[in-house]
């Protein structure tokens, strides 16, 4: 099968692009290692690396079929669950109240694929967060309950029910997803939240001079942010006709919407490894950390941006 032909053409021109940028910037380091085989390229080379697979596997998850999207966006929740609570402190008797939290997981897809909104936005933040205490009374333990529970319901309510809604994204249909159809919302998201996330970092390093929350993130800058977030705006601006049905005032909207809750997200995650003293959430990705540590924009933008597209659609 020519799954080329049938993938939506702004959808595989956006992917031909990426490629071609991350083959030039593969050329860029070869080029510095034959010329100057002493400079240091520091973590260039292998984000480099990581991102052709993150891309590569991207692109086949949203151009075979529906299903392998969501066996691919659920499998990163399962990394991105696995990588919270390995991060923070579990006690024996919490073991069959996380078990629960992890079946939940492919429940969770299952309502995204049979596209039953109304059990997949309450399946979650209201029978599992009532189920998971149930099942730690069970156990009898009462010292460090409330800890062991909340911990357990934000992982679940971030990794799991905030990342679903990419998955989402895909199922819905109408003029609102554009001539891209569903793929194109998740095309659109994902590169307005990566931008936004480059774009914050290149202007706080070009112009940053006041620091916003230095206790949690040091690096981030009032003027990374407001640059990040007209880049952001800019970009929404040009991608919207393409991959969206939005108007021009939605399509800014969005931009807004996904550049502040994108900034957000970040310094939430960061706030949280700093409470449990680590740098990074893992080591699956070369070069990035772990799978949270690339994807903590977007457990607060794909549900915003979600319900946005959802609650404008005609």
């Amino acid at each position: 099968m020519d799954f080329l032909s049938q993938h939506p053409k702004p959808v595989t021109q956006a992917f031909l692009i990426i490629f071609s940028l991350l083959v030039l910037g593969g050329l860029y380091v070869l080029i510095q290692r034959k010329t100057n085989p002493d400079k240091d390229l520091g973590d260039v080379p292998p984000r480099l690396k990581t991102w052709f697979y993150i891309v590569s596997f991207l692109f086949i998850a949203l151009a075979v079929e529906d299903h392998i999207a969501l066996w691919f966006f659920g499998f990163i929740s399962f990394l991105a669950i696995k990588e919270f609570y390995s991060m923070i402190s579990t006690r024996r008797a919490d073991r069959r109240m996380l078990f629960w939290a992890y079946l939940s997981l492919p429940v969770q897809y299952y309502w995204v694929h049979i596209g039953w909104y109304e059990v997949f936005i309450i399946f979650i933040p209201v029978y599992m967060f009532l189920l998971l205490p149930v099942r730690l009374v069970l156990v009898g333990e009462t010292e460090g309950f409330l800890r062991s529970v909340s911990t357990t319901q934000w992982g679940l309510m971030t990794c799991v029910f905030g990342f679903s809604h990419l998955a989402y994204l895909g199922r819905l249909s109408g003029d609102i997803c554009g001539p891209a159809g569903g793929s194109g919302l998740i095309m659109f998201l994902l590169i307005l939240t990566e931008g936004n996330d480059v774009a914050q970092y290149v202007w706080g390093k070009s112009l940053g001079r006041h620091k916003i929350i230095p206790k949690i993130s040091p690096n981030k800058t009032t003027e990374g942010f407001l640059g990040g977030l007209l880049t952001t705006m800019v970009m929404a601006y040009l991608l919207g006709p393409i991959f969206t049905g939005f108007s021009l005032a939605q399509t800014l909207m969005a931009g807004f919407l996904i550049a502040t809750c994108g900034f957000f997200g970040d310094l939430v995650m960061s706030a949280i490894k700093r409470d449990m003293q680590v740098k990074d959430t893992g080591t699956f990705l070369p070069g990035h950390g772990g799978v949270l540590d690339r994807i903590d924009s977007l457990l607060y933008t794909a549900p915003l941006f979600f319900h946005f597209t959802y609650y404008i659609m005609p």
